[in-house]
């Protein structure tokens, strides 16, 4: 949308920074306005940071006065709460950390101040991050721009209602189960979940170690990119320059391990990888099996988890529904089942890196549903009973397990709801992977904040 400087892409705001035809004052200004108008009924933030965000604006037209600009000098960037940024809270979406003022940045936080960004606020999590809702007992459930009585998704699903609502110009996000490709699609954005171990965030949150990324939340693919880069510290990519792409072989797993999805999210994900025949790679219908994730996924989180944390059980702060059952959980964790979880991982990701042997990419749905009712989980999908924790959103986590990069991106509408695709690369080919989704955006044309109810609209 080009109706104001908070829906620009990075590059056309950093040029205009450059020539002076618009401020990062006037910009951070603006971002916290829509802060104000949006969130109360989206619940997107924790908190706003306004002294922040002014002071770091003012530091950016300093930097453009005097040449010295990085790649997000002055561009608005929201953080998600389970990051600490120094003299504020990170609550971790948990009364046990309501009042817990973080004394350093992390270190995904300290990269980003680094490229000059300005962070305009924290955005809400599950407590946590243990759910795939963004829901918790600080405050409402954090809801869909597209539809304010649906979820965002999770766990970074604050993250996600802060940039598809124009709060920011991208978001901060990390993806241990799906946390930031969930909430991407069903807020019509692009999330990428880098390679694990791609970026660090050193002196931050521990959770879901042996599968967690850190990374961002965009409304296209050239700002996803550019926030990877300052992320894992390689030379931005210059927007102008149109990726360089020579024919790929892709797998298209239209229902990874036969799982239920609604008719139309399939068609439009389907519809979406015909576009790449059509622009010249090899597509190839096909079963992968992807089945053993659960078996891994689960006594490793649980594990530590109760590690971390169970000693709050019994403690003074009231705790969700759902960390208190995953930390009881926890407690009775059969150690037999742990130690054939730890030691079924390297053979999970042998069995899926295998794949890469006769393919560049592999292609899925990136969810089975559009999002749902806040709070009414689906519990039947195409006509069929589905778990309550996975049933909506099974594709992500088999490539947390696996560690292999993965984005999704808008690919249409189910009666006015985003839908997406998954593209998933090989270990290490984050950039040709985002430059595969590039080509695809281009020609699949999806402009989702277009379609946002008029009382979002950016005017």
């Amino acid at each position: 949308m080009d109706d104001g400087p908070l829906w620009w892409p990075v590059q056309r705001l950093v040029d205009s920074y450059r020539r002076g035809s618009v401020s990062p004052v006037e910009v951070a200004e603006l971002a916290l306005k829509r802060i104000d108008q949006v969130d109360p009924a989206l619940h997107a933030f924790v908190l706003a940071t306004p002294e922040l965000a002014l002071r770091q604006a003012a530091e950016a037209e300093a930097a453009y006065r005097n040449g010295y600009a990085g790649p997000l000098t002055g561009v608005p960037v929201s953080i998600k709460d389970a990051f600490h940024i120094e003299g504020h809270v990170t609550t971790l979406g948990s009364l046990a950390h309501a009042d817990n003022v973080a004394r350093h940045d992390s270190g995904a936080v300290r990269r980003l101040r680094r490229a000059g960004a300005v962070i305009v606020g924290k955005t809400n999590v599950p407590e946590f991050c243990q759910s795939a809702t963004t829901d918790n007992l600080l405050g409402p459930d954090t809801a869909n721009p597209f539809d304010p009585d649906r979820t965002a998704g999770g766990s970074s699903g604050g993250a996600a209602a802060a940039v598809a609502s124009g709060t920011c110009t991208v978001g901060l996000g990390s993806d241990g189960g799906g946390s930031i490709r969930i909430p991407a699609s069903f807020c019509g954005l692009v999330g990428l979940k880098p390679t694990y171990g791609a970026v660090d965030d050193a002196g931050g949150f521990r959770a879901f170690s042996p599968f967690i990324s850190v990374g961002p939340l965009a409304r296209c693919v050239a700002d996803a990119h550019c926030l990877l880069s300052v992320l894992s510290g390689e030379s931005v990519r210059s927007a102008d320059t149109p990726p360089s792409l020579s024919p790929r072989r892709v797998a298209w797993c239209a229902k990874p391990e036969g799982r239920p999805i609604d008719a139309d999210v399939g068609d439009l994900a389907a519809a979406a990888v015909k576009q790449l025949a059509a622009c010249g790679h090899d597509v190839t219908p096909v079963e992968l099996d992807l089945a053993g994730w659960e078996e891994i996924f689960g006594p490793l989180v649980l594990a530590e988890e109760g590690e971390r944390r169970g000693h709050l059980l019994g403690g003074p702060h009231e705790l969700t529904w759902y960390h208190r059952r995953s930390l009881m959980a926890a407690e009775q964790l059969d150690p037999a089942v742990l130690t054939r979880a730890r030691s079924d991982l390297d053979g999970y990701r042998e069995r899926v890196d295998s794949y890469f042997s006769d393919y560049d990419v592999i292609a899925t749905p990136a969810t089975a549903t559009t999002a749902f009712r806040l709070g009414h989980r689906p519990e039947i999908i195409a006509g069929e009973r589905v778990a309550r924790l996975w049933g909506a959103f099974p594709f992500a986590v088999p490539f947390n397990v696996s560690g292999h990069p993965a984005v999704v991106l808008p690919a249409g509408f189910v009666d006015g709801l985003p839908a997406a695709v998954q593209l998933v690369g090989r270990y290490g080919s984050d950039n040709e992977l985002l430059s595969l989704a590039e080509q695809l955006e281009t020609e699949l044309d999806v402009r989702p904040f277009t379609r946002l109810p008029n009382h979002w609209s950016p005017v």
